[in-house]
């Protein structure tokens, strides 16, 4: 048995990704080399309209296709357009035709492919986040919807006296049955340490519910006997029972989170990563920074040379107009010092250059977060997060480049940004620009 067109991996009900092995073989760096051949770019979009036509193929609709000229995303979408009119136009042999698709090539809605290449904005990738899904990805070693965990604390007794414990790595899958997950991924991280604590303390009331009630039956074990004779008494006692599963499921769930959430704290403090995320925000939306960028990049005790890098990109990236010679080498001395690679400054500038970026920088809109002071449920005594210290920051609505260009092109309005975008439609006879 072979499965076939299944060249993608869903992650979540409304995402999924290309399927890889060598997830660097279609990489941002990938396309980008200066030193790419022709044949190798041609091997790249190829990989990727493969993993497209897979996705519709399973979908069972035709899209409409939408993209911007002269990118690798035109590419893209021309390669895709002729391989979708070839297998439509062998109607005996199609994979959009037949009963095995369901009811979606029989519905009037279809779906809008818009294809963007990631230099219309590279400054959200570079961006440091809040949310929780963000941060374990930004943060800890997340793949596939698993996070893999080094839990190392404590000192262990050895004949040479004592030593740092060994490394144990564990790993939890984020999925769609976690409940927890599903429902604070999108979260201000702050919210989600509130919100463990709170479903700490409802399962541990839930817990000695269960305790009292088998106290009261003088039955101490947790037996299958113990657990026999309580079901065999009241209907109340039964109840409690029976929802050992799912007080035993409830527990695993804020373990889980518990551990996560807390690794991800001890990034948050150890560099700072509220401080970035609020500069870094008010960097975006043209916003009074209360703070040089000097001092940021500067400050020892703020982040690590990767943070102090991504902040300068963006705020290199931002800018109208670029900062003159000598700001620029006041900021790379400050850059060297802290240990950056000044690399990525370099691909910047030239890529900034080339684009011609610095007369229309991409705009972000007014998103600055404001802090909402100290914490009131984490803050309290017995918290399981200590997060005293760092910021309790509320996002606010974002409207990034990306969001415009999908608001425009799905309510086809007429933008700037988006009026040159070329049309395809498979399913037409002839295609259109």
């Amino acid at each position: 048995v072979f499965d076939q067109y299944l060249n993608f991996i869903t992650l979540e009900d409304d995402m999924f990704v290309l399927c890889n092995q060598n997830k660097e073989l279609v990489s941002y760096r990938a396309i980008n080399r200066p030193d790419i051949t022709d044949t190798e770019m041609e091997t790249i979009m190829d990989t990727i309209v493969d993993s497209l036509f897979c996705f519709f193929v399973t979908l069972g609709a035709i899209p409409i296709i939408r993209c911007s000229r002269g990118t690798a995303a035109e590419m893209v979408a021309v390669k895709l357009d002729k391989k979708l009119r070839e297998n439509l136009r062998d109607a005996r042999n199609s994979l959009f035709t037949g009963d095995t698709l369901g009811a979606g090539q029989f519905s009037f809605q279809r779906p809008l492919l818009v294809l963007v290449d990631r230099n219309i904005d590279l400054a959200t990738p570079l961006h440091h986040t809040w949310t929780y899904q963000a941060l374990v990805h930004d943060v800890l070693d997340f793949h596939l919807n698993r996070v893999n965990l080094e839990d190392s604390t404590g000192m262990e007794s050895s004949p040479a006296g004592a030593r740092p414990k060994k490394k144990n790595k564990k790993s939890y899958d984020l999925t769609a049955s976690d409940k927890f997950w599903q429902k604070h991924k999108g979260s201000p991280f702050p919210e989600v340490a509130e919100s463990v604590q709170q479903e700490l303390e409802s399962y541990r009331a839930q817990e000695d519910e269960v305790k009292r009630l088998k106290s009261i039956m003088g039955i101490e074990g947790e037996d299958e006997g113990a657990i026999s004779m309580l079901s065999d008494n009241t209907a109340k006692l039964t109840s409690a029972v029976s929802s050992l599963p799912e007080l035993l499921e409830k527990k695993r769930l804020i373990d889980l989170h518990t551990n996560v959430a807390t690794a991800v704290l001890e990034h948050i403090k150890s560099r700072k990563l509220d401080v970035y995320f609020e500069y870094e925000e008010k960097i975006m939306s043209k916003s009074t920074l209360d703070k040089s960028l000097l001092d940021m990049i500067s400050d020892p005790d703020a982040g690590t040379p990767e943070d102090k890098m991504r902040l300068f990109l963006i705020y290199y990236i931002s800018s109208a107009q670029a900062p003159s010679e000598i700001d620029l080498e006041q900021y790379k001395k400050a850059l060297t010092d802290a240990g950056c690679n000044l690399a990525p400054l370099s691909y910047i500038k030239q890529w900034k250059a080339f684009t011609k970026m610095a007369s229309a920088p991409a705009s972000y809109g007014n998103t600055t977060p404001k802090p909402l002071g100290l914490f009131s449920l984490v803050m309290n005594t017995g918290s399981q997060f200590v997060m005293e210290g760092v910021k309790n920051l509320v996002l606010k609505q974002q409207n990034l480049p990306v969001t415009r260009i999908l608001d425009n092109l799905m309510e086809m309005k007429s933008n700037p940004e988006t009026d040159d975008y070329r049309y395809f439609d498979p399913k037409m006879l002839r295609g259109s620009d």
